[in-house]
């Protein structure tokens, strides 16, 4: 693997030594939880109300085809701090934690002089607990919900509560590392969390979706988590300025996956893997800026290393993205690669993207494309199934549903954005897919990318998202499920 290494002017304006030494960066990492990508005000969304996130872009960068490895919540977080594809984490599948033997960028900063903490959603495994020096991971009230489904938080339910108290208390002789991951936007939704909640008029919905009271009821208290998870971000800036550190501080903004809504969440469409990316450091990149290079999730933990001035691990998938923040007009990557495991339900589907085509390549296309089980407890679905029985819903509407599917979909996304129209059968469009096929099959060779010999039961009953027995928790590990499997035993909850 070849990194792009470019000399990086670590000098920041605040905190100066009188011998001018330079000092390395600070480096924040704010992640949400299953927010799109264009529902936020930096890429377009007028209703939303996210002025935090208007002004990080103004200040930064935005990059307009960000993309995550996979579109399914803990494989990606473990793809991130790892810098491995999901398939090479063996934390593939929802809730299998990171294995011990897994190297992260957090202890490599750690190692190398900085103080690391994480604030809110976890999801990695307690392998990586020792690279934080401070780990304050969100708390449920067991006592609401149903037991093991639909938690509330303790707190404000926003997963954010501790984020000012983290950087507050660290040590303030170290350069710093954070990851601040909020639950907002994840189901459940719950209404009055906002002062001034957005409204069914509020909602813009992408034809994919019906246009149904319920629907909009839904999006609307999805478009509140988004914004109050936008107040925190805006308190972390300002805590920043409070604490004389911002100009030497960076700030990454990310989504772990889409928004929680039918054909987004756990597919490989653009309302999956594609991300908001903005990043902002005001020593070296300025403000106003636009980025539309491909980059990917699995680029973040070298980025992170070359930015704290050390060499990134030989085993990282992914590249440094540093070049681009340097210069606009060229390119780290061809193409990025994503792929779709077990969420809640069994599924394997793989996907290539330029800047213009998507290839996606279902491999257990005998499957309905099922969303996230949270999703069909939800409000929206539920109004869908409705639609459903009346015969309204649209082509694009009745995917979910649909068995088989496509083995194989092409998109030509500057034409069709929202992958409405499939072209891998249409003749003039024979050399593009051939040539994504080849690219695909390419990428899981170099990395060893190999379909299971076995598939993994549901945890949740596709018609009703309510568990099976198959449903454990805490999850245990791959290595764990993988012996069973070796010795004919299928993994079952004791207590269902």
């Amino acid at each position: 693997m070849s990194f792009f290494c470019l000399p990086i002017l670590l000098i920041g304006q605040e905190g100066k030594s009188k011998n001018t030494t330079p000092q390395r960066p600070n480096i924040v990492f704010i992640i949400a939880d299953d927010v799109n990508w264009n529902d936020i005000g930096p890429y377009g969304h007028k209703n939303i109300r996210t002025p935090n996130l208007d002004q990080l872009a103004k200040d930064g960068m935005l990059f307009t085809d960000a993309f995550l490895t996979t579109s399914s919540c803990s494989p990606s977080r473990t793809s991130i701090i790892s810098g491995l594809y999901p398939h090479n984490t063996d934390a593939e599948q929802l809730a299998w934690p990171l294995p011990e033997d897994k190297k992260t960028f957090v202890q490599e900063l750690k190692n190398a002089g900085y103080w690391t903490g994480l604030a809110g959603k976890y999801h990695l495994g307690e392998s990586v607990n020792d690279d934080f020096d401070v780990l304050w991971e969100m708390q449920w009230n067991d006592n609401i919900g149903l037991k093991g489904l639909d938690r509330r938080l303790v707190g404000d339910g926003s997963g954010c509560d501790d984020w000012i108290k983290l950087l507050q208390e660290r040590p303030k002789d170290q350069p710093f590392f954070t990851w601040l991951a909020s639950a907002d936007a994840h189901r459940p939704f719950y209404e009055g969390i906002i002062e001034n909640p957005h409204g069914p008029e509020d909602v813009i919905l992408p034809p994919y979706i019906p246009n149904t009271d319920g629907v909009k009821k839904d999006f609307a208290l999805y478009y509140d988590e988004v914004s109050r998870m936008d107040e925190y971000i805006g308190k972390v800036v300002a805590e920043l300025e409070a604490q004389n550190v911002a100009n030497n501080t960076i700030i990454l903004f990310v989504s772990d996956n889409g928004r929680a809504f039918p054909r987004d969440k756990t597919t490989l469409y653009e309302g999956g893997i594609k991300t908001p990316w903005i990043i902002k450091w005001p020593a070296k990149i300025k403000g106003g800026q636009t980025n539309t290079e491909l980059v990917s999730s699995v680029d973040i933990a070298p980025t992170f290393m070359q930015m704290a001035g050390l060499e990134p691990l030989q085993e990282f998938d992914g590249l440094s993205f540093m070049p681009l923040l340097e210069n606009n007009d060229i390119a780290i990557r061809d193409e990025i690669y994503a792929e779709d495991h077990f969420h809640d339900y069994e599924d394997y589907t793989r996907a290539v993207r330029t800047k213009q085509f998507k290839y996606i390549k279902n491999y257990y296309a005998d499957l309905p494309n099922t969303p996230s089980a949270d999703i069909i407890r939800g409000l929206g679905w539920q109004s869908m199934l409705e639609e459903k029985e009346k015969g309204t819903l649209n082509e694009a509407q009745l995917k979910c549903f649909i068995t088989p599917r496509d083995t194989d979909e092409l998109f030509d996304i500057i034409k069709d954005p929202n992958e409405l129209n499939n072209l891998a059968g249409n003749p003039e469009y024979r050399s593009v897919l051939e040539d994504l096929k080849s690219r695909l099959e390419k990428i899981r060779t170099a990395t060893n990318d190999v379909l299971p010999t076995e598939r993994t039961p549901d945890d949740f009953f596709r018609e009703t998202g309510l568990p099976t027995k198959y449903r454990i928790r805490p999850r245990p590990s791959k290595a764990v499920y993988m012996k069973a499997r070796a010795e004919g035993e299928v993994l079952v909850n004791p207590d269902f």
